[in-house]
């Protein structure tokens, strides 16, 4: 079992362990900050770009993940969406999706765990990913043989072939940025390019 956070526009490391093991989302483990609980990296014409999630709670010790809420008094939507079509307005497959994802930007969601579920759900949905990872309201015990995925700072061996990206005449390939990179630069076939990648 894979045990993962739950994330914000996870990356493509986070959908290429959701499309090939089994795999459970902790919503019991405590929240961290600057992880991709709620933040997410995507390619722009200045370089890679760091989107984050306004939370109001974030910063109370041991606060649950289930238990944090999305703070609206930024306009954080607004700039989310405005990276999102600037950056990729100009990719194949962005026509095609934009009008799943862009109301992600536009409704209010009390609760981050919420929102990011919700998100990834769709995510596996316009990728054709068929499984579905479990959700434990509860904290997860790593058992022997599971893979943690949830500390901020682990080692990762994840290797992904590159793919068409947006900018590549300006800046190297980004091989882990969100997933929403991949789906909207590949579309149909960026679970093809999941399951080459290595983890």
């Amino acid at each position: 079992m894979t045990i993962l956070p739950v994330t914000y526009l996870g990356s493509v490391e986070y959908f290429a362990h959701l499309l090939r093991e089994e795999c459970v989302i902790d919503l019991g483990e405590h929240f961290i900050k600057r992880s991709e609980r709620n933040r997410a990296q995507i390619m722009t014409a200045n370089g890679i770009l760091a989107l984050t999630v306004n939370v109001r709670n974030g910063n109370r010790p041991q606060t649950p993940v289930r238990d944090v809420r999305i703070d609206y008094s930024k306009r954080w939507q607004h700039l989310h969406r405005t990276a999102l079509m600037s950056a990729y307005r100009s990719s194949p497959y962005f026509e095609h999706y934009a009008p799943s994802l862009m109301p992600f930007y536009e409704r209010k969601f009390e609760f981050l765990a919420d929102y990011n579920l919700q998100l990834t759900e769709l995510l596996l949905q316009l990728a054709h990913i068929d499984r579905r990872p479990q959700i434990s309201e509860l904290y997860v015990e790593a058992a022997d043989g599971d893979r943690d995925l949830r500390p901020k700072k682990r080692e990762s061996r994840f290797d992904c072939p590159p793919y068409y990206q947006l900018f590549s005449e300006r800046f190297p390939f980004a091989a882990n940025l969100s997933f929403a990179d991949l789906l909207l630069a590949e579309g149909p076939s960026a679970i093809s390019v999941l399951r080459s990648c290595r983890l």
